[in-house]
Parts: C-alpha cells; sequence; structure tokens
C-alpha cells in the first residue's frame, strides 16, 4: 500500500510540474489557469441511442429491426416513440415514459426475434385459449420453466383443447394472483410426481387477496328528494314573478 500511494503521490507531481521536454508538459503547466473557465459536466450522458416511431397494431405489440416486442392491450393504436440503447429499448408516450424494455435480436435464420410478456397478452389468451398452441413466441411466451414443462405434459395426456385452456388458466392465476414463482414451484413439484397441474386446486390454493377488493358501502338516497328538487328555485326568481292582479 505504501508503494501505491508513493506512486499516486509522484503522479500529482508530475501533473503540477512537469518535466522539461515532455511534450505534454506546457499543456498541463497551464491548467491552474484553464480550470476557472472549464464548465460543469452535464448533467446526462450524451446521446447514445436511437430514437423512433412505432405503431402498437392489433397482436399487441410492434416491430422494431426485425424483432417483435409485446406491450400492454391498452396500447392498441396508439404510437409510441422507442429510444433504442444497446441493451434496451425506452417507450414514451409522447413525452411521458412508460416501461422499459429487454433490447432483442434477430435469429441468424433471418426470423424475427420476440420478446413477449405473457402479462401482456393474457387478457387475448382468455378469449382465444387455442391461439396458444400456434403462437410463434410460444417458447418465449412462458416466465419460467415449469410453464413450458407444464404445457408439454398437458399436451401429451390430454387434447389439445383442454391442454390450452388450462395452460392459459394457469397463465392467469399467475398473473392475477401476482403468484408467478410460487406457483411454477408448485407445478414443478406436480410434474416430478407425475401429476399434472390441477387448475381448480391451484386457484383454490391462491385465493384472491381480501385487501385488494375495497369494501364500498353505498347510501341511496330517499326518492321523495328528488320530487323537491323540481320545487327549487333560482335565487331571486321568485322577486321578478309578478303577483295576480298586482301593478305593473
Amino acid at each position: 500500500m505504501m508503494v501505491v500511494a508513493h506512486a499516486f503521490g509522484m503522479i500529482g507531481q508530475d501533473l503540477d510540474h512537469p518535466t522539461v521536454g515532455d511534450p505534454a508538459g506546457p499543456a498541463l503547466s497551464h491548467h491552474p489557469l484553464e480550470r476557472p473557465a472549464l464548465q460543469s459536466l452535464p448533467a446526462r450522458r450524451t446521446t447514445d441511442y436511437e430514437e423512433t416511431i412505432v405503431t402498437v397494431t392489433s397482436t399487441s405489440g410492434f416491430i422494431l429491426k426485425r424483432v417483435f416486442y409485446s406491450v400492454p392491450s391498452r396500447l392498441i393504436g396508439h404510437r409510441l416513440r422507442v429510444r433504442l440503447y444497446d441493451d434496451r429499448l425506452e417507450c414514451l408516450l409522447g413525452s411521458t415514459p412508460l416501461m422499459t424494455l429487454r433490447r432483442g435480436r434477430p435469429h441468424a435464420d433471418r426470423k424475427h426475434g420476440h420478446v413477449v410478456d405473457y402479462r401482456h397478452v393474457i387478457h387475448a389468451l382468455r378469449r382465444k385459449p387455442m391461439a396458444l398452441l400456434n403462437l410463434v413466441y410460444r417458447e418465449q411466451l412462458f416466465p419460467r420453466r415449469a410453464y413450458q414443462r407444464a404445457f408439454e405434459a398437458l399436451l401429451a395426456s390430454d387434447t389439445e383443447k383442454r391442454a390450452c385452456r388450462t395452460m392459459v388458466g394457469l397463465l392467469a392465476l399467475a398473473h392475477d394472483r401476482a403468484c408467478e414463482a410460487a406457483l411454477a414451484a408448485i407445478i414443478e413439484a406436480d410434474l416430478d410426481a407425475g401429476r399434472l397441474p390441477d387448475l381448480d386446486a391451484l386457484d383454490r390454493r391462491f385465493p384472491p387477496d381480501a385487501a385488494a377488493i375495497p369494501d364500498i358501502t353505498v347510501e341511496l338516497m330517499p326518492l321523495h328528494l328528488y320530487d323537491e328538487l323540481g320545487t327549487v328555485r333560482p335565487l331571486g326568481e321568485a322577486s321578478l314573478t309578478r303577483e295576480p292582479g298586482g301593478a305593473a
């Protein structure tokens, strides 16, 4: 440590007192005079991203540089401003940041890459569970290996229609009850024991959070109060109304 400290000390001395004949010497010798004129460093990094505008299609996603990215279905039809970094995408609606997505890469065989979050498409799959069977990004849809194993086991032991319905139900359960990791562990244990996932039993095991459902009491007003509203006159109207037989 003494040697390192001594070395840093000598470096500091060299900067303050450059040696004669050093090409950098004259430039370094003036740095105490130039320092007051230096401006502060920028608050943000320089622009190191590519910006583009994309439109969210009816598939709840968009394609950028041969990669399909899924987004929440509420954004269908909207135009998003996307900042494309080397490792991520920042999506904005106007100037409002919405989300950050992992950047995907296209395949070497010129096929499109996919960055898919099952939570973005689960509502559409609920309406058409059989669509799961032929999704081109089905393998990227499963958030954990246990869910992919479950779908493979369901297809091997049941009809395609029932397998798709059960699998979509499992993904919906993981999304609605926020139990993706815990549910995956139970599915893994069932498959290791040679059992198929029982959707009804799992639904009972992960009930809705009672705290998430507010208890709202609505007090209904008596109906005769609405009849009394018809007899209310604006302020000053009574004074402008003439009495029958009164003076003009």
